[in-house]
This record gives C-alpha cells, sequence and structure tokens, in this order.
C-alpha cells in the first residue's frame, strides 16, 4: 500500500512576490510537503540529541573519537564517489547570498566555485528565500541582468565556460520557514525547503548544462545528521527521477563535535560526498557554546587573535585534510573575510598580505582549495594555489601520512598564549550590534570595519562575551567582564553610533533593538544555542 499522499503546505503571513508562483508551483510544494512528513520527525530527534550531547559535554567537559565507529575509521578500503568534472578544480571558491547583483558578480568572479547562500550570508525573510531561488534559476536559463539604480551601472553574465560552478548552500537544521507549515501549523525546517525547491526546479536543468545539484552543508553535529542529509538526497533523487549519486555535498567542519567525526561523515554521505570544509568562526563559536561552563582552561581570547595557526586550530585543519585525502575529497579551506577599501592603500596593502600569508599556508599544508568574500581577493587566493597545484585540478594526492592529532589537541584551548583584552570586547559589541541591525533590515553578509561579516562572526562576538562574564575574566587593563561592563560599553557603542550615522538615519534603522537583543543573548543566563532564533523572530518580511 503507498504512503498517503502528504497534506499540502500553507503559505502564513507572507505578503505575495512578483513570479513567486514561479518557485512555489503546486507540484514544487507537495514535493517539500513530502520532504517535510518523512524527514522533519528525524529533525527533530537529531536536535534533541545535540541537547544531550552539549549536557554530556558540560558533565565531563571533554571529548573523544566515537569508539563506536572505530571500524570505520580503521576501515582503509572505502573512498567517497569520484568528484563530477564540474567539482574537480575547486581552488578558489567565492561566497556570498543569492541577491541578484551577488549572483552575477560571483559567477563573473573568476572564482572556480560561488558557494550561492541561503544560510548565514542570508537573512532569511520571505523575499530572500522566495527571489534567491529566482535568481539561480534565472543565472541557469540566463536570463538574469542587473541595473543598480544608484550608479545605472548594468551587470551580465559572461559566457558559460567562464562561470563559476554553483554549490548551493542551504539553513542548517535547527532553523524553521515560518512562512510555510503544514495542515497542523508546524512549520517546514528551512533546510528542507532551501534544498527541496532548489533540487526541484534546477536538477534537471543543471544535469542538461553538464553540471549538477551541488551543496555545502552547515552546522553539522554529527555522522547521524550527515546520514539524515544522505537519506534525503537518495529520496530526492528517486522521487524526481534523477540518477542516484547526482548530488554532491560538501560538509562543514564547523562544529567542534563534528570534527571528531569527520571520516564517519563522509562515510555516511560516501556516494554523494565531494569534500570538507574548515569553517573559522562557527568552529570557534562551537566550541565556546559547548565548553563554555569548563573554567579558565576552555577561555577564548579575542577572537582575531585565535588565527588558523593556533596549536588546536592547526590540529583540525591538519586532521582534516589528512580525513579528506585518505578517503578521496576534496579539503577546502576557510575564508578571507577581507573587503579592499577604495579609499585607504594602505590599509590594503597589510590585508593583502595577510590574505595571501593565510593562501599559502593552506596551499602548502594541501588543502585543495579555499575561501574569498570579495572578487578582489580570487587573484590573490588563485595565485598561491596556482603556485602547488599547477595544471593539477587538486593535491588529494597528498595524503599527509605525517598528520597525528589526538583528542585532546583538538581542544587544547590553553595551548593559545593570549589572553581577552578591553580592546577585544569592545569589538565584539562593535560587531555584534552593527551586523544584528543589518540582519534585521534582512542583510545577512555585513561590510563591518572592512571585514565581510555574516551570521558566524556575531555568534562568536556574543558567545564570547557570555563565556568572559562566567568565567570571571579580567582583562588587559586589569577590570572584570561583568554585564555591568558589557551594558557600558554597548550605552557607549550606541552613541557612538547615533554620532556616526546621524539622528535621522540613526531612528530610521535597527539600532536599539539590535542593541537589546545583543545584551539579552550576551547576558541572559540561560545561553540561547543560536542567536538567529531569537533574532528571526523580529525579522520582519
Amino acid at each position: 500500500m503507498s504512503a498517503p499522499a502528504p497534506s499540502p503546505l500553507a503559505i502564513v503571513d507572507a505578503e505575495p512576490l512578483p513570479r513567486q508562483e514561479e518557485v512555489l508551483s503546486e507540484t514544487a510544494l507537495a514535493f517539500l510537503a513530502e520532504l517535510h512528513r518523512r524527514f522533519t520527525p528525524r529533525r527533530d530527534e537529531l536536535l534533541a540529541r545535540r541537547a544531550e550531547r552539549r549536557a554530556e559535554i558540560a558533565r565531563t567537559s571533554t571529548l573523544d573519537f566515537l569508539p563506536e565507529t572505530a571500524a570505520i575509521r580503521a576501515d582503509d578500503s572505502w573512498k567517497v564517489a569520484p568528484a563530477p568534472p564540474a567539482l574537480e578544480d575547486r581552488r578558489v571558491e567565492i561566497t556570498g547570498p543569492t541577491d541578484r547583483k551577488m549572483t552575477i558578480n560571483a559567477l563573473n568572479s573568476g572564482a572556480r566555485v560561488w558557494l550561492a547562500d541561503f544560510e548565514d550570508a542570508s537573512a532569511p525573510t520571505w523575499e530572500n528565500v522566495v527571489t534567491g531561488q529566482l535568481n539561480l534559476i534565472d543565472a541557469y536559463t540566463r536570463s538574469i541582468d542587473f541595473t543598480d539604480e544608484r550608479t545605472g551601472k548594468t551587470y551580465a553574465l559572461r559566457p558559460d565556460e567562464e562561470l563559476a560552478t554553483v554549490v548551493m548552500r542551504p539553513r542548517g537544521w535547527h532553523l524553521d520557514e515560518r512562512h510555510l507549515t503544514d495542515a497542523d501549523g508546524t512549520p517546514v525546517p528551512g533546510a528542507l525547503v532551501d534544498f527541496g525547491l532548489y533540487f526541484f526546479h534546477n536538477a534537471q536543468r543543471l544535469l542538461d548544462l553538464g553540471k549538477g545539484p551541488y551543496f555545502y552543508l552547515p552546522k553539522t553535529e554529527s555522522h547521524l545528521e550527515a546520514r539524515l542529509w544522505n537519506d534525503v538526497f537518495v529520496f530526492a533523487q528517486d522521487h524526481l527521477g534523477i540518477p542516484q549519486g547526482t548530488v554532491r555535498a560538501t560538509v562543514l567542519i564547523e562544529t567542534i563535535t563534528a570534527a571528531y567525526e569527520m571520516e564517519e561523515i563522509l562515510y555516511e554521505l560516501r556516494d554523494h560526498a565531494s569534500g570538507l570544509n574548515a569553517g573559522r568562526w562557527d568552529y570557534l563559536f562551537s566550541i565556546v557554546k559547548n565548553f563554555r561552563d569548563g573554567g579558565p582552561k576552555f577561555v577564548l581570547p579575542d577572537r582575531n587573535a585565535v588565527t588558523m595557526t593556533a596549536p588546536f586550530m592547526r590540529a583540525y585543519t591538519e586532521l582534516l585534510v589528512r580525513t579528506c585525502h585518505k578517503r578521496g575529497a576534496h579539503a577546502i579551506g576557510g575564508m578571507a573575510a577581507f573587503i579592499p577599501s577604495r579609499r585607504d592603500e594602505e590599509v590594503n596593502k597589510v590585508a593583502f598580505e595577510k590574505v595571501k600569508a593565510d593562501k599559502d599556508r593552506e596551499a602548502n599544508d594541501g588543502f585543495d582549495g579555499s575561501w574569498v568574500a570579495h572578487p578582489d581577493l580570487v587573484p590573490i587566493a588563485m595565485e598561491s594555489f596556482d603556485r602547488v597545484l599547477g595544471d593539477r585540478p587538486n593535491q588529494k594526492d597528498r595524503l599527509r601520512e605525517d598528520v597525528d592529532v589526538k583528542a585532546e589537541d583538538l581542544i587544547a584551548i590553553d595551548s593559545l598564549d593570549a589572553s581577552p583584552t578591553y580592546a577585544g570586547l569592545v569589538n565584539a559589541v562593535q560587531v555584534g550590534i552593527r551586523y544584528i541591525e543589518a540582519w534585521l533590515r534582512g542583510l545577512g553578509a555585513v561590510a563591518i570595519f572592512n571585514l565581510m561579516e555574516d551570521a558566524a562572526t556575531a555568534e562568536i562576538s556574543r558567545s564570547q562575551i557570555w563565556q568572559w562574564i562566567n568565567a570571571g575574566v579580567v582583562l588587559d587593563n586589569g577590570e572584570r567582564v561583568t554585564a555591568e561592563l558589557v551594558r557600558k560599553v554597548a550605552a557607549e557603542e550606541l552613541a557612538n553610533i547615533r554620532a556616526e550615522t546621524g539622528e535621522e538615519a540613526f531612528a530610521a534603522g535597527n539600532w536599539q533593538r539590535a542593541h537589546d537583543l545583543l545584551l539579552k543573548v550576551a547576558l541572559d543566563e540561560d545561553y540561547a544555542d543560536f542567536l538567529t532564533l531569537p533574532a528571526y523572530e523580529q525579522l520582519k518580511g
């Protein structure tokens, strides 16, 4: 007997958008409803499991490789599926949201891959969710263009052979889409909405273009969550008549728990896996979140003091390269977040040198590619990887058998010789307020102090404030971090922003709401798992 037809989904509290019916067709919504019926219950179980694991970390203040999956790690015979031609060479990847201008610029950027982001670089307004899907459809049908109303400049796609390959990032498992609900009023997980709409509309179209539906999977915390994604892929391909193995997924290893399950994550996705990525800010956020009550040995210094050369970060990246190449997968490095200044060449010179050193290190360590946030950084990163790779598409043959990372190396936070500073506290407050204000206006990728910030940097900022208060940290100026001190710094920052923007612009913005929300998630005794959950309740549209 066949399964019952899923209940239709309702679009709730959403103003109709131009061309919305092209994305939210009856058949597309039926596909989403079936994904929701089949997979949301397991998603809910896995979110509950996250809470249980976090409670165990709070009790033990440690993590280890899983004994129950030792046989998978010990078995040298398995590999992930070979990369399709479009993903064989990933030496430079650009990231960014799926607004119309960014879609064109990213595809034209000269990078080999564009991470088309529905997650941390995109605030999930209904308009962003729906028009982002439309922009990708228009890009694949070459019916996309853009004219900047302010400057009059027009943007159009280069020839197909010059365009970056798209790897789309859906929202994480923890976020729901409040505008799509089932008959019981239960919202559909944002991950299934983003994946489902993209796959439904583009899987066959991408195959016809000689590519495929490729995905970045964010915020994964365990191999069981990777297993769920794999089951989603198998069902979706079967349901729409797409050949099995067409989907390819790159998993961001941006949680501390996932770092202990890299091989198992690749194993679960082995028919659909194409690589792992080392994501810096979310990884630090995850360390603070999971070990926030672990005492002084787990206190992180200022976020900008934690570079990828810190011993525990080096352990993480080297283990990632070793794991990927052992299993035939791509190892993709971290973000160069610098945004070039049009006014200050000295700022650019210093930043470009740092970006070059970072990309040289990744290429020399065995990474097959890396991320940048701005088209001007593509040539810098490309040069670093061209020098190491030459004409080869990757360096997966570098097995890095010299790497031997122990469980304790990944959480040796106190191996870093740096301490929290007053300037670091001020920066955390500044970035937190300024980012949240933009997010509440529907912007997910925001240039702040010449860095491209997204939700992950706001998460590490507010988490560090929380951790420093609760650990009783004393800063370099002798002041102890307290709620009162944070409120004082936040009030000063709000006054600075008012003076900087002017009274009229300040009043028109979301500055007070952003200030209040930062203080809530930074000072509340009960630590909120994700800043974006309470922020989503305030997001209009």
